[in-house]
């Protein structure tokens, strides 16, 4: 369906916010969209912005570019939803996730280059989390992801107005904390991790205030 005939209306979008949405016309574009937002640090206090404070801001963390991220996928047809990824001594990261013929890919917000998109190409979800394994890791360099959730879709927040809310939307990462989480590694092979190679680290870091 071409983009200026989905209906926008049940979203009360702006025209200026219709126009952002009608250039993201693939989910790569919308990666570059959210790569191009300047990371949200937080320097006035912890924020959890929608989709409508993050294209008028023109910034975003972690969590803010996953709900920007599933707001332009629902626009494209997609469902609205996120996994989240739960890590040790580190923080933890949130994708925006899509599937087509069958295989998932991801969106993602964050300052380390190896922690953003995925193509289309997993056939689960774990084959996608542990695609983010290698990449994740602490300052001290120890691989940190341990476990990754079902995913969560978003029409169950459609209540609180999220895509378009300007008050904090502190109840989804709320919730994702409470729902259960898969283990990507056997226990037993964790005392046996070795830390991240020194050369990916370096390619990684694009920032270092956290994914």
């Amino acid at each position: 369906m071409p983009m200026d005939q989905i209906p926008m209306d049940p979203y009360n979008f702006t025209r200026e916010e219709r126009a952002v949405f009608r250039r993201l016309t693939t989910p790569a574009k919308i990666q570059r969209y959210l790569d191009d937002l300047a990371y949200n640090k937080e320097k006035g206090g912890p924020t959890c912005r929608g989709p409508r404070r993050v294209m008028r801001d023109r910034t975003g963390h972690c969590m803010e570019g996953a709900l920007m991220g599933a707001a332009a996928l629902r626009m494209l047809g997609h469902q609205p939803l996120l996994l989240d990824f739960e890590a040790v001594r580190d923080d933890d990261h949130v994708l925006a996730i899509f599937r087509e013929r069958g295989h998932w890919g991801a969106l993602a917000k964050s300052n380390y280059s190896g922690l953003r998109y995925r193509e289309p190409v997993y056939r689960t979800l774990r084959e996608l989390a542990m695609s983010y394994f290698e990449h994740y890791s602490n300052l001290k360099g120890e691989k940190t992801l341990r476990n990754y959730s079902r995913p969560v879709n978003l029409r169950r927040f459609d209540g609180i107005g999220w895509m378009t809310s300007e008050e904090e939307l502190w109840s989804i990462p709320e919730y994702l904390v409470t729902i259960s989480h898969t283990p990507l590694l056997d226990a037993k092979l964790v005392p046996k991790l070795g830390r991240v190679d020194e050369r990916l680290f370096a390619a990684g870091l694009v920032g270092s205030t956290g994914h």
